[in-house]
């Protein structure tokens, strides 16, 4: 995935399924370095990696 594609995510109403690892993640934020994201795993789960946007997927 690339910057543009994960900011446009993040403003959209719509759910967007992404993809860590073959997991399903909600994406919190963009972080300022522009390489990597905050992200989450979808369920009750809410513990919080930083993973570099490269290796997110869209599904």
């Amino acid at each position: 995935m690339n910057v543009n594609r994960v900011k446009q995510i993040l403003s959209s109403s719509a759910d967007v399924e992404v993809k860590y690892n073959g997991a399903s993640v909600w994406i919190d934020q963009l972080n300022e370095d522009g390489r990597t994201a905050t992200v989450h795993l979808r369920g009750p789960l809410e513990e919080r990696s930083i993973v570099e946007i490269h290796e997110l997927m869209e599904d």
